[in-house]
């Protein structure tokens, strides 16, 4: 009987997803054009919106650090609510178990989502906020293993990860190859409010799986 092993998904490393999940990165810039595409202009109320929403995180990061809940509250709540994902056909979903299986190698990994939002059984955001003195590069192992148990492993997943300073977008699909590449880091110190990239991604995403 072959004994199967249970890995937490916040110890996975890139390592174990290549050698057991044959995961690889891809450079093509026609894998995951999303993030950069030229999306419509954001209107006034959402740019105050979201220079509220810096000017709040820049006031709490004056005492560090700022923890998960916090992230999830301060920067994520107002984020997936201008998008447009706490209403339909979208469906918020948060603390998922997932499990991801490799049958043949006996190995699975398990963990919590932090936020999926999901159009019927499609996981069109796995969100993956950290603490704020954490790099989000540390999460990508993380995300990209809840990312790889989309029930639907032919169509493509994406992904955020923020520590509420920074943001880093994934995609990632598993079949007929398990490959992945991310996005340019978004950062909230620098210069303007780069929430508003973020925001367009998000709805540019969220509006591409609606007609899907």
């Amino acid at each position: 009987m072959t004994m199967v092993q249970s890995i937490p998904a916040r110890d996975v490393t890139l390592n174990t997803l290549k050698q057991q999940f044959n995961l690889q990165s891809t450079q093509d810039p026609q894998f995951f054009p999303e993030w950069s595409a030229t999306y419509p202009d954001l209107n006034d109320r959402e740019k105050a919106a979201l220079n509220r929403v810096q000017e709040n995180f820049l006031a709490l990061t004056e005492n560090p650090p700022l923890l998960e809940n916090s992230v999830k509250m301060v920067v994520l709540a107002p984020l997936l609510d201008l998008a447009g994902f706490y209403r339909p056909p979208f469906h918020l979903e948060t603390e998922a178990s997932i499990s991801l299986e490799m049958a043949d190698e006996g190995i699975t990994i398990q963990g919590r989502i932090d936020v999926s939002v999901e159009k019927n059984t499609l996981w069109l955001l796995v969100i993956e906020s950290k603490r704020s003195d954490f790099a989000v590069s540390r999460a990508i192992p993380q995300a990209l293993a809840y990312m790889l148990a989309n029930p639907q492993g032919d169509r493509a997943t994406f992904g955020a990860i923020t520590n509420g300073n920074e943001f880093l977008f994934l995609k990632a699909v598993r079949q007929p190859t398990a490959k992945y590449t991310n996005s340019r880091l978004f950062s909230l110190i620098n210069p303007g409010n780069e929430l508003y990239n973020v925001l367009q991604i998000l709805k540019g995403i969220g509006q591409i799986v609606v007609q899907k």
